[in-house]
């Protein structure tokens, strides 16, 4: 039997599997938050060439870690870092993510933090050219929750659903 979503590589299920060493309600928030940036980034509020695109979206961090596990400190609250790579410097911008990080912050804030930053195309070159072991580094470790590439779209439902 299949489901609506089985050949939608970005189903709830498969991005929950992306993150299938962390505790189920983790697993959750994550494929939440991911969903919501997603579904609310608005490329539409600077002046750029083209319509904008988010290429990458990564988890680093310790839960990005296989070996992560749940203690006494974490069981409670989590801190999720995030990092977003678009397509263009311009939508770097601020603007174009207060949407999300303002739900995101309404909806799972007393449940976690949520750091999340932003990094073009263009910043990722230089920094692969310049050898800055930081970014490359954390890149390396960290699970790739959507790729553009690779990933189907939002379904319009789940667009309405993140933006509610």
């Amino acid at each position: 039997m299949t489901t609506p979503h089985s050949n939608d590589v970005y189903a709830r299920e498969v991005v929950m599997a992306r993150v299938g060493h962390l505790v189920r309600r983790k697993q959750r928030e994550i494929e939440r938050i991911t969903r919501i940036l997603r579904g609310l980034f608005d490329p539409s509020l600077v002046q750029a060439p083209g319509p904008g695109r988010i290429k990458r979206i990564i988890l680093i961090g310790p839960y990005a870690r296989r070996s992560w596990y749940e203690d006494s400190r974490t069981i409670e609250f989590s801190d999720y870092e995030f990092w977003v790579v678009v397509d263009h410097p311009l939508f770097t911008d601020d603007r174009c993510w207060r949407r999300s990080r303002t739900t995101i912050d309404r909806e799972l804030g007393k449940r976690c933090a949520v750091d999340v930053a932003i990094y073009s195309k263009s910043d990722l070159h230089a920094a692969k050219a310049e050898r800055d072991t930081f970014i490359l580094d954390r890149m390396e470790a960290g699970i790739i929750l959507y790729r553009a590439s690779r990933d189907a779209p939002l379904p319009m439902c789940d667009l309405q659903e993140a933006r509610s």
